[in-house]
């Protein structure tokens, strides 16, 4: 998955012929399973993977069907891509292709036999090849409730009916989609804080059980405490490969919070020199407000102008405030004349501290280093206010 969301990303790979035009039936030996795949080093590999494997050892057959891939030749891929309106599919690859691919990144595979008798076996394979026809194999993705991960656990329901029963006692602890996505992610990343900007308050409510599954480690414990017709759906388990979660060291210096340290140091210092000099450095107000305006121009597409349902209501939006870039380009100027200006600055500051509310109050979480950045704008809105009204 990757964030959009979730964020899984593999090339759409070759799709046997055989399947396309015609319906196999599975013979005695035939197996499926669950496959599980740990997380990887990149952000659209850090929150695992879950795909379906089919093995009929009579007819050559080690297939996996995959519902985390997407069409790089899709026309306007970006664009589609960042409004959130590009399609998944269902695509399908050889066993040996799909491994491979984890064995070059050093993630570990697990496989969960299913127990199931033979019509139920075919059942399960006559959907996921009705599925994976063109006119069937896409569908709109989600982050939290349409992806790799969530497919497993609605198809096998879809196929197998009232007799499987799902059971959440893994899902013990109150937990909100933020806390669960934050669990794959080291806090102190570019990754860990970019999410933490671009996902809004609706990921901060809690999350209910069955909504833990848009995680493949959370399908995996799903597959564990599943029943079909009172007995065990897991028959056994196996761990293909055998790899560690990825721990890379990183330098402090390469992290999002050393470089706020950096900036809440240069505001300090230039707002000080200012103070003492009564003089106004223009160019790190211009720099300031165009950074915060950009950062609210993306917050803004993400939440007004695609389908991405986890960007709505994003109150980051208070301190990256878009219409700050108006206003860089008027702080360039040696003497801004503006009516608009100080009671604009004052809203400013006003917004800094409903964002403060709102964390307080739970409303929405945000990345917890993001006070440094707060501290570096209310600080140099304070001065502001005070260099441009001398009764202050």
């Amino acid at each position: 998955m990757k964030l959009s969301y979730c964020l899984i990303f593999f090339l759409f790979l070759g799709i046997p012929a055989t399947v396309q035009t015609q319906e196999i039936s599975l013979g005695p030996e035939a197996k499926i399973s669950v496959l599980s795949c740990g997380p990887g080093e990149d952000l659209y590999a850090s929150f695992g993977h879950s795909a379906f494997r089919v093995q009929d050892p009579a007819q050559h057959i080690d297939w996996v069907f995959n519902y985390g891939t997407f069409d790089f030749d899709t026309p306007n891929f970006y664009l589609k891509f960042a409004r959130g309106k590009l399609l998944y599919a269902l695509s399908l690859q050889r066993f040996e292709n799909f491994l491979y691919t984890y064995q070059l990144e050093n993630r570990w595979v697990r496989e969960q036999i299913l127990d199931l008798d033979a019509e139920q076996r075919n059942s399960l394979f006559r959907f996921l090849q009705e599925n994976h026809r063109p006119e069937n194999r896409y569908y709109k993705y989600d982050f939290l409730f349409e992806n790799c991960a969530t497919k497993i656990p609605e198809v096998l329901k879809t196929v197998l009916g009232p007799e499987l029963g799902y059971e959440y006692t893994f899902a013990k602890t109150d937990r909100s989609f933020r806390d669960l996505i934050q669990m794959n992610l080291r806090r102190n990343s570019w990754s860990s804080f970019g999410i933490d900007l671009a996902l809004g308050a609706v990921i901060d409510r809690q999350a209910r059980p069955e909504e833990f599954i848009f995680l493949p480690e959370f399908v995996y414990s799903q597959m564990q405490e599943a029943s079909l017709d009172g007995k065990p759906l897991v028959q056994r388990e196996r761990l293909i490969l055998d790899f560690n979660n990825p721990n890379v060291d990183t330098y402090f210096t390469v992290t999002p919070l050393f470089w706020l340290l950096i900036l809440l140091l240069f505001t300090m210092a230039f707002t000080l020199i200012d103070y003492r000099n009564d003089t106004r450095n223009r160019w790190f107000d211009f720099l300031l407000f165009s950074f915060s305006g950009l950062c609210g121009l993306v917050i803004a597409f993400l939440w007004f102008f695609t389908d991405h349902t986890s960007t709505q209501w994003n109150a980051n939006i208070l301190w990256a405030f878009p219409v700050n870039l108006i206003f860089a380009s008027l702080l360039i100027q040696k003497s801004p004349s503006s009516k608009y200006l100080m009671p604009y600055l004052c809203l400013l500051l006003a917004f800094l501290g409903i964002a403060i509310i709102l964390w307080i109050a739970g409303i929405q979480e945000f990345a917890p280093i993001i006070g440094v950045l707060w501290g570096c704008l209310g600080l140099r809105y304070v001065f502001l206010i005070c260099h441009f009204n001398p009764r202050l």
